[in-house]
């Protein structure tokens, strides 16, 4: 993706990365004008149900974003993994569909620890719309908190999205990995057997990148999907060998587990700009020429 030249909302830089369910609630109440854009990205693997969900119950006035279809390009498989970056023009028009526009902020969710609303996230940001937040525990949350849903499929206003050009993080390619995992950091957010080549059931190579550390983006949060503490966090990260000045990158499966590291990395004050190998293992895996590392 490579974004042109529009400035971020004002403030928008201020903000925390997550935001809570009565913070949601009362934006809510805001005027239309100023009221969040929010935006269901419910996604489970090998289980596209999310739109179904959507339609029984959603956040009043939210819209759905497809993870495959609208945050991934639809091809095949190989080069470029299973959930490869989509075109700028696809996402954005997938954006304008969704209503998000300039003027407003948009809060991002799921109901799956929100690793598909980090991917919302991290690709808003990337392309420069500074003014995205996720909602820490998800739909769980919310309904927990005796909050309203609505049902239907939904009925956006067409936006204005267009990208900008200040974006957060960059798009690693498979040589930006290498050189990442032997002279920054590079943190693989698989589970830690996938990591060490152990239990291996969806990509048909295991191991990881040689050089990379195992952080598995599931440990970053609790029981009920909640961020850890930021110092919790930090204090992880710093153990893996987190600096203050040094880049760290991310890889996963297929891009959906590293974007959740770099949210987990912006909660915890690291870094707010991790920078992503979207292609991620299902990538890797593609070139018999790149290495493995087991164990």
């Amino acid at each position: 993706m490579n974004p042109s030249s529009v400035q971020p909302l004002n403030g928008a830089r201020d903000r925390p990365p997550l935001i809570q369910v009565d913070e949601l609630r009362q934006l809510l109440k805001s005027p239309a004008s100023l009221r969040p854009v929010v935006l269901d990205v419910r996604f489970r693997m090998d289980r596209s149900t999310g739109r179904q969900e959507f339609g029984r119950a959603h956040i009043p006035g939210a819209s759905y974003v497809d993870l495959e279809t609208e945050l991934a390009a639809i091809r095949p498989g190989g080069a470029g993994g299973r959930h490869p970056m989509p075109t700028v023009e696809s996402f954005s028009a997938a954006m304008r569909s969704a209503g998000v526009t300039l003027s407003r902020p948009v809060v991002a969710y799921d109901d799956w620890a929100s690793l598909p609303a980090s991917r919302l996230w991290w690709m808003l940001r990337h392309l420069g719309f500074q003014d995205v937040r996720v909602l820490d525990g998800g739909i769980r949350a919310w309904t927990a908190a005796g909050q309203p849903t609505e049902a239907g499929p939904g009925s956006p206003e067409t936006g204005d999205f267009r990208p900008a050009g200040t974006g957060v993080g960059a798009l690693l390619k498979a040589a930006d990995a290498t050189r990442y995992a032997d002279t920054c950091l590079l943190l693989d957010a698989r589970p830690a057997d996938r990591f060490r080549g152990e239990n291996e059931t969806i990509d048909p190579v295991a191991g990881h990148i040689p050089g990379a550390v195992s952080a598995p983006a599931l440990d970053t949060v609790d029981g009920d999907g909640r961020f850890l503490p930021a110092k919790e966090l930090a204090h992880c990260f710093r153990e893996l060998g987190a600096e203050d000045g040094k880049p760290i990158g991310t890889y996963c499966g297929s891009g959906i587990q590293a974007t959740h590291l770099a949210l987990a990395l912006s909660v915890a004050g690291i870094t707010d700009s991790a920078d992503v190998y979207i292609g991620s293992w299902s990538d890797w895996i593609t070139s018999p020429d790149r290495p493995i590392a087991l164990g």
